[in-house]
Formats: C-alpha cells, structure tokens, sequence
C-alpha cells in the first residue's frame, strides 16, 4: 500500500516539475520570438537611422543577443548602438 502511494506521489511531482518547466519555456521561446521579430522590424522600417545611426544588421551576435534576450536584449542591442559601442 505505501509503495502505492509512493508511487502516486513521486508521478504528481514529476507531472508539477513538468508543467513547470514547459511553461518557463513557453515564455522564453515567446521572448525570443518577439526579440526576433522586433530586430527584424527595426531594420525594416529603419529606426536606426532617423537617429543618424546605421541599422542593426543580421549578423551572428545580434541574431544570438535578440534571441537570447528576447525584447529587452533588443533594447540593450539598441542602446550600445546609439551610445557607439559595437559588437
């Protein structure tokens, strides 16, 4: 019988841990889609360049910091590129 319920608990807390993981995921695979997509809009409609700065570009290191960072990550790829600190 403890062995039993032993056993229940040890699925209910695999089945929490789970749940738990696959949410903090979700909103990192979002974060990072939306840092993606905010890249590609920033270069797009060519933000950068009405504060007389050149567009962020796509190479490897911005890709990887937008995904990464996701929307905030942006943000600091943008404050380094208006303060003259490059990648």
């Amino acid at each position: 019988m403890s062995a039993v319920l032993i056993a229940i608990l040890l699925v209910v807390a695999i089945v929490a841990i789970v749940y738990y993981l696959v949410k903090k995921f979700t909103v990192l695979i979002v974060n990072a889609i939306l840092g993606i997509i905010l890249l590609f809009i920033l270069n797009f409609l060519h933000v950068m360049q009405w504060m007389g700065k050149p567009d962020l570009g796509y190479d490897l290191a911005t890709v990887l910091i937008s995904a990464i960072g996701g929307l905030p990550g942006v943000c600091i790829l943008v404050l380094l590129d208006i303060l003259g600190i490059t990648l």
